[in-house]
């Protein structure tokens, strides 16, 4: 299931995070199964977003830092390791900025939802820079070695 935010963050364990970003839109690739979550830039919400697994999210910068304000999340996920739960009223504002030199990316997060929590909270997650290539995983239900799904393996990248 998709994590959600900011449940996809308790997550990330040994596995990098990717980003791409255009003018548009910073694409956040979780790489432990390739989820994907969508910010868009410098554009206020949707007039009535609808509650999905990782909301509606939208940026801008302020100075070297990315600023990710995030609404419109449906109740499936949770949002941290213990299994929290929540509301459609979650509201989660993120600030991503490269610190240590550029060797780390530290994430400031505060998360508030009124019908959940007794008043606002916040956390903070820093993740070391590395330079990994993104590599292709499958999982199909995880049942591989208890069944033959004869999932195709590529003897090389097709580009």
């Amino acid at each position: 299931m998709p994590a959600g935010v900011p449940g996809f963050m308790a997550y990330g364990g040994p596995t990098p995070l990717y980003f791409v970003q255009t003018p548009k839109e910073v694409l956040m690739i979780f790489s432990g199964d390739h989820q994907v979550r969508r910010v868009y830039m410098d554009v206020p919400y949707s007039e009535n977003p609808k509650p999905s697994w990782y909301g509606e999210s939208v940026g801008h910068y302020e100075g070297d830092t990315l600023v990710i304000d995030t609404i419109a999340q449906n109740d499936k996920t949770v949002v941290d390791p213990y299994r929290t739960p929540h509301t459609e009223k979650l509201h989660v504002v993120e600030r991503w900025r490269l610190v240590d030199d550029g060797k780390m990316i530290e994430v400031t997060f505060a998360v508030e939802d009124p019908d959940t929590f007794y008043q606002p909270w916040s956390g903070k997650r820093r993740y070391r820079r590395v330079q990994e290539q993104m590599v292709e995983d499958v999982c199909a239900e995880n049942n591989q070695h208890l069944f033959d799904y004869h999932i195709p393996v590529a003897d090389k990248p097709d580009f």
